[in-house]
């Protein structure tokens, strides 16, 4: 669309073409949509400072339209040594990356907001994009580009133009068409932990009309921890991707574009160490067993007995084609993409064989089809109309079995909960006598036996459709307002298989402790009646009926009852402290007589927002968003029916033993936002300021359990904040830039969550304040035009809690032991810099290094796996240097 705004437009784009240097330089932006008219655009081509964003749908220049976008352009990425996107948090202080449990899981936030990782059922909040393509979940995220352009973060709920899957921002990877000129770059570094990084890219035409571009790249390197019990490094690095573009280009009306892309993950990941102690690390202790040292959680160093397996391929295949109509341009973008994850690993974290395996093997197939009309109508009216359908097709399998050391490790756990019994060093063997006794069942050897756990298979059909469209229409000089609505429909269908045959899970330890307290209340009574002295024995008991029915039948009503009353008493009932034990229970699948497994969802988005040009260099706006993003299905061992759903279950009998509620699925979260922004570019600096506040009704909070997920729908959480970036240049060759961002993010109310009551605090891990600061100097050296590079970046986040709580402390009642345990605090001091000499032929030479001040924090923590009173958690990573050789010919 070639829509501008007339008058003061002009004067707006001469002095933003004036200050263009300053906005191509690395760090945050807030990049604004608007499109440029030809002779504009070609002004603008021929000045190759200016940054182009097309995250809005339309290729716009920064500071003309407000959009909240931070953009990292090519430079700070290669300057910054960025090595996936993981790395692009230190440069942009509104987004939060975390890696979880695998190579394939990657979590991210903006303005404290998102879901989604490590549960394929849950897409995440934040949208992913590549060219255009969306990318569904996180293992096709994550990749190392050779020929990125620049990564643009938009913050907020961006649901108007790209639907379902953007509720709180979108990340869109822009890479380089092929080029008509040959060209390309090849790049070799080396780190230590014998890191080896190689890309190439090449391009260039193959007729008059046809241009190529080939990519290709390794990333390896050896792992930062340390593994006690099989002696390998953890957390390595081993990834290769290639990638190819076809581009026609008739220099007229069409243009078509097509790349195929494939990349291979094949790694030990993701190393976990143990936080807090307990009595289960005691039992641990005294198989033989190790964990890592709680005392000091960054000596690096962590406990499994085998190696953790992360095999993961990516590919896929898209078509973009834009036509132009003269005042109207079609674009088609048709994508279908695969991903196929098989990952194993030690869930226990210690050297003993608890958790003998926990395997998944997810496979996903996504097709999108996106079409789209932009175009003006007359000098103050542009218009953009689309479609976007999504279609994918998701099939998981899990496996979770006990390993060789359980069933003596639970003896160890089960031993002093028995001491009524009677001392034995087989206490395992007298539970399954008595509960065998109790229930008429032969359960010896039955509890934990190797090779017995949990197999679970799902399947999630997810089909969308959404049409949005927005205008723009300048109301005087200078003043134009956007108006923008999104109508989405979301289908989404799951069937579940799975299977428990762990035998202890399988027990109704309330159900089996009333029998016992029964048991044992009538034969104290009958031996008082009987004046023995002792419980009397089962021929007493028999012969005492036979000859008082009546006096037995009052003394069995009142043992009864008391047995009623107190078979959830912990102080009765010692069977109850052997719940934690019971985490692989019997599953009620889906679809049944109660749960169709079908969610079904619409809901419209709307944008409106209001821009003025102050001056030539300030401009002003206030908007308002929302956003939407369709119910989620958990699809993990966690899944559980809604506490609504148990009465008509109950009633249908298909409820198996020890069924618990809890978060089968989740309904829809809306979000909206107001926001306040102002953007300066002067001569020599340039300040951009934004005031906002953020909501989301029923956000998808997603809880790592250690072995599942808790799904559930908080009521409301609402974010205040404030988001700042700016630089200043104070000669041609030194710019200095700062990005801060600060979040007040509240639980206004969160009654259900898996920690108990949230409402009106704080959301943990969200720090308040984030900020980082750069410096670049690019000098010229000589004649010859070789230049000295040098470039740093220092990133904060202030103290602040890591999680509210964990599942496993609340429903144990120790709610106060977790807070009072450790502080679980997380602050972030990284400081990164990088030393180039660029010759004029093309030759560069660096040497860099990222957290150069070793800073350690832990990322997330969770209830360790069958170690209740247990924490682990995820370690960031340590300081890494290296050097490079870059060639650009």
């Amino acid at each position: 669309m070639n829509f501008i705004r007339t008058g003061r437009k002009t004067a707006v784009r001469t002095a933003l073409l004036a200050g263009a240097a300053a906005l191509a330089l690395p760090g945050a932006a807030f990049a604004q949509d608007a499109d440029a008219d030809e002779d504009v655009a070609a002004e603008e081509e021929a000045d190759s400072n200016v940054i182009i964003v097309t995250a809005t749908k339309r290729e716009q220049t920064l500071q003309e339209i407000p959009v909240a976008v931070s953009v990292t352009t090519a430079e700070t990425i290669e300057r910054a040594q960025i090595r996936d996107l993981g790395d692009l948090q230190t440069q942009v202080p509104s987004l939060r990356v975390n890696q979880l449990q695998s190579s394939a899981n990657t979590n991210f936030l903006i303005r404290g907001f998102g879901n989604g990782a490590n549960n394929a059922g849950i897409e995440p909040s934040v949208g992913v994009f590549v060219d255009g393509v969306y990318r569904s979940r996180t293992a096709s995220q994550i990749t190392d580009l050779p020929d990125v352009q620049r990564i643009e973060v938009l913050r907020g709920p961006q649901s108007t133009l790209f639907g379902k899957n953007a509720s709180a921002g979108v990340i869109s990877i822009v890479t380089k068409e092929p080029q008509f000129d040959f060209g390309g770059a090849v790049e070799l570094s080396y780190g230590n932990y014998n890191a080896i990084v190689g890309k190439g890219y090449v391009t260039g035409p193959l007729s008059e009309n046809f241009a190529f571009s080939l990519a290709g790249g390794i990333n390896k390197r050896d792992g930062y921890l340390t593994d006690i019990g099989t002696g390998n490094d953890v957390n390595n690095r081993d990834r290769w991707f290639g990638r190819g573009q076809l581009l026609f280009d008739n220099a007229d009306a069409l243009k078509v574009r097509i790349i195929a892309d494939y990349d291979k993950i094949d790694e030990n990941c993701c190393g976990v160490i143990n936080l807090q102690q307990s009595a289960a690390t005691q039992a641990i202790f005294a198989l033989g067993g190790q964990v890592s040292d709680a005392n000091d959680p960054f000596a690096d160093i962590v406990s499994v007995n085998f190696d953790s397996s992360n095999d993961i391929e990516n590919k896929g295949i898209s078509g973009q084609i834009d036509y132009d109509l003269g005042a109207v341009t079609l674009t088609s973008i048709t994508a279908y993409r695969e991903s196929d994850l098989a990952t194993d690993q030690d869930s226990d974290f210690t050297t003993t064989d608890l958790i003998g395996r926990n395997f998944a093997d997810t496979g996903l197939e996504t097709f999108t089809q996106e079409l789209r009309v932009s175009g003006e109508i007359g000098d103050r009216l542009g218009f953009l109309l689309g479609a976007f359908y999504f279609n994918e097709s998701i099939e998981q399998t899990n496996q979770l079995f006990y390993g060789q050391d359980f069933r003596e490790y639970a003896n160890l756990l089960i031993a002093p909960q028995l001491a009524a019994l009677g001392p034995n060093d087989f206490a395992i063997l007298d539970l399954e006598a008595t509960i065998g006794a109790l229930t008429g069942r032969n359960l010896i050897g039955q509890f934990f036996a190797p090779g017995t756990g949990l197999t679970e298979a799902y399947t999630l059909d997810n089909e969308a459709l959404s049409l949005f469209g927005q205008l723009d229409f300048e109301i005087t000089d200078g003043l134009t307002l956007t108006l923008g609505a999104n109508w989405t429909k979301d289908d989404k269908e799951i069937t579940t298989n799975v299977i428990s045959n762990d035998v202890f899970s399988g027990l109704d330890l309330v159900g089996v402790g009333n029998t016992a307290i029964f048991a044992q209340g009538l034969a104290t009574q009958v031996g008082s009646l009987l004046m023995l002295g002792r419980p009397a024995t089962q021929a007493e008991i028999g012969a005492f009926a036979a000859g008082n029915p009546a006096a037995f039948a009052q003394v069995s009503a009142g043992v009864q009852a008391f047995a009623d009353a107190n078979d959830t008493n912990p102080a009765v009932n010692p069977l109850l402290a052997l719940q934690p034990l019971q985490f692989l229970p019997p599953f009620l699948n889906v679809p049944n007589a109660v749960e169709d497994g079908t969610t079904g969802d619409d809901d419209w988005s709307w944008t409106a927002r209001l821009a003025y040009d102050v001056s030539p260099s300030l401009n002003m706006y206030v908007s308002y968003a929302t956003g939407f993003k369709a119910s989620s299905f958990n699809l993990s061992r966690d899944s559980r029916p809604l506490q609504s759903d148990l009465p008509a279950i109950i009633a249908a009998g298909i409820n198996p033993v020890n069924l618990s509620t809890g978060s089968r699925f989740a309904g829809p979260e809306e979000t909206e936002v107001i926001e306040l922004g102002f953007k300066g570019n002067w001569d020599y600096a340039s300040a951009n300021l934004t005031f906002f506040n953020q909501k989301i009704d029923g956000f998808q909070s997603n809880i790592f359990t250690g072995t599942g997920f808790a799904l559930a729908n908080a009521g409301l959480q609402e974010t205040f904040g404030v988001e700042f970036d700016g630089n200043v240049r104070p000669t041609d060759d030194l710019t200095f830039t700062v990005a801060f961002t600060y979040l007040d993010p509240e639980y206004v109310s969160f009654t259900d969550s898996s920690i108990g009551d949230l409402s009106g605090r704080m959301v943990a891990g969200i720090s308040q304040l984030s900020a980082s600061f750069g410096m670049l100097y690019d000098k010229e050296v000589n004649d010859a035009g070789d230049r000295i590079i040098f470039a740093t970046n220092y990133y904060y986040e202030a103290p602040v809690q890591v999680a509210d709580g964990l599942p496993g402390f609340v429903s144990g009642g120790q709610e106060a032991a977790f807070a009072a345990a450790r502080p679980f605090r997380r602050e972030v001091d990284e400081l990164s810099a990088s030393l180039t000499y660029a010759f004029d032929m093309g030759l560069e030479l660096s040497i860099w290094g990222r957290n150069l001040l070793d800073d350690r924090y832990i990322t997330t923590i969770f209830d360790s796996v069958a170690q209740s009173r247990s924490i682990s958690g995820y370690p960031n990573q340590p300081r890494t240097y290296g050097a490079a050789v870059k060639y650009k010919f």
